[in-house]
């Protein structure tokens, strides 16, 4: 069975706000990365930049980790919602 791709044919829904957020931090993927392994979870550059490219599904494990590193909500990683940045 497919796994459910979004409306507009895309694996996640995080990846542009995931970019912007890496680049608003002045990290680069590699710096990303090693925050996240720092923090305890196992994502690398190649994890990222999947993210990024929209080639790989998010877990919720993953959007946590995200969420923590750049202090934001899920709602905002997932739909854009600002209010809780």
């Amino acid at each position: 069975m497919p796994k459910p791709l979004s409306k507009d044919g895309k694996k996640n829904l995080v990846n542009e706000r995931l970019i912007a957020l890496r680049k608003k931090h002045h990290l680069s993927q590699r710096d990303l990365s090693l925050q996240l392994q720092l923090a305890g979870y196992d994502m690398d550059k190649n994890v990222i930049t999947r993210i990024e490219t929209n080639k790989r599904y998010v877990t919720d494990i993953e959007l946590k980790a995200l969420s923590e590193i750049f202090n934001v909500s899920y709602s905002y990683l997932i739909d854009g919602d600002s209010s809780n940045v």
